[in-house]
């Protein structure tokens, strides 16, 4: 009886510990992507800009 209620216990926990460490992969791919896309945009605005001051 004492090893099923362990066995709950050890799953409980697993899934636990599984779902913060995704939880922490998808903030991280968030936060690239953000990045990326504010990269982009201030490469755009360079390129405006360079190509506004050479005729």
């Amino acid at each position: 009886m004492l090893l099923s209620a362990m066995d709950t216990r050890n799953f409980t926990f697993m899934f636990y510990g599984f779902l913060a460490a995704w939880l922490i992969v998808l903030i991280y791919i968030v936060s690239l992507a953000r990045r990326g896309a504010r990269l982009k945009k201030e490469l755009e605005q360079v390129r405006n800009l360079v190509s506004s001051k050479h005729p």
